[in-house]
């Protein structure tokens, strides 16, 4: 028997030309295995609404062809459902389907879509927001708001908001709590993350699985500007973890005060929120078309983080000169003082 499939495409997400999906999908979708239907998506929310329909109506497939905010719409509609989840990237960022290892070429996304390999994967929940990539509080979620505000999209944007905005954000004081206990923190940014990455292979958890039942917290304490260029060549380079300024842990359920009501953000969605914040994973709530196949390349930076790991480079090696010159001047002070009998 055939199986039932809803591509739901959202128009505006991402910064490419979606116009030619609809016919992607007829010529290379196997119809011997799906019929199918596609919803084109009319404003804000409106992608969970034809999800919801979808897995009411008993559609064994509902695929979000968009970007994270695509794809958080049509999962929250169908958790904890036989409906399965299939994603086709077509966003700015693509974080869970980077994360997923899932193909950027719509044809190698839809024949990833015909093989149809389903996995119960993780997602978590923020303030009852539901979340399937990261989640957080502090500067993400500021940038986030900033993105959003921005009116358009790509990570240029994104990188324009980082530069621009992140000397000047101020690190507030959580105070958090788990199984574990509680403990306070002056901190730049606080992450959960049931997958790796934000999207562009901006690595937040290089180590989260979607498949362990815990979210990976990240806990990024102030830095200064010295500090911000290796900081982010960490997370490009998938090695954040191990950074001084890093504090990671593993838990199920978390729960943040702040001294006052904030965004925070949702795969990328801001929000404004209290002062208290709940966050909480839910074991194998969806299931998910995986890509089994996966070609390493996928993997791979793109010319964007080509050039900014070069950029940042460039700026470690300015770094280590002026740190360079301050040891020497240190070095001529004393031999100064010494001369002088100071």
């Amino acid at each position: 028997m055939k199986k039932k499939a809803v591509f739901v495409i959202n128009l505006i997400s991402g910064t490419s030309d979606k116009a030619a999906i609809p016919g992607l999908i007829d010529m290379y979708l196997d119809k011997e295995k799906f019929e199918y239907e596609i919803a084109i998506t009319q404003y804000a929310g409106h992608a969970s609404e034809i999800a919801a329909k979808a897995k009411d109506d008993g559609v064994d497939v509902v695929v979000a062809v968009g970007g994270d905010g695509t794809v958080n719409e049509v999962a929250r509609a169908i958790v904890h459902s036989d409906t399965v989840l299939g994603i086709i990237p077509c966003g700015s960022g693509n974080g869970l389907a980077r994360h997923l290892l899932l193909p950027l070429n719509v044809r190698k996304a839809i024949d990833v879509i015909n093989r149809c390999e389903v996995r119960q994967l993780d997602y978590g929940i923020i303030n009852d927001y539901p979340f399937f990539c990261t989640c957080g509080m502090g500067f993400d979620a500021f940038v986030s708001m900033k993105f959003a505000e921005a009116g358009k999209r790509g990570p240029i944007t994104y990188v324009e908001n980082v530069l621009r905005e992140g000397l000047k954000y101020k690190p507030e004081t959580y105070t958090i709590e788990d199984e574990s206990g509680t403990l306070q923190y002056k901190a730049f940014l606080i992450s959960c993350a049931n997958a790796s990455q934000y999207g562009n292979n901006a690595y937040i958890a290089p180590q989260a699985s979607m498949s362990d039942g815990l979210m990976d917290v990240i806990i990024m304490e102030p830095f200064d500007v010295f500090e911000a260029p290796q900081i982010s060549i960490e997370m490009f380079s998938k090695t954040l973890d191990k950074n001084s300024k890093i504090k990671t842990f593993r838990t199920r359920h978390l729960h943040i005060h702040r001294d006052e009501p904030g965004v925070i953000h949702y795969d990328g969605d801001p929000v404004m929120t209290g002062a208290d914040i709940d966050i909480e994973l839910k074991p194998k709530g969806i299931n998910i078309i995986v890509n089994t196949m996966a070609d390493r390349s996928e993997r791979q930076p793109n010319a964007l983080q080509n050039a900014a790991a070069e950029l940042f480079n460039e700026i470690n090696e300015i770094r280590e000169g002026i740190a360079q010159s301050r040891r020497k001047f240190q070095q001529w002070s004393k031999a100064i003082q010494k001369r002088l009998n100071i």
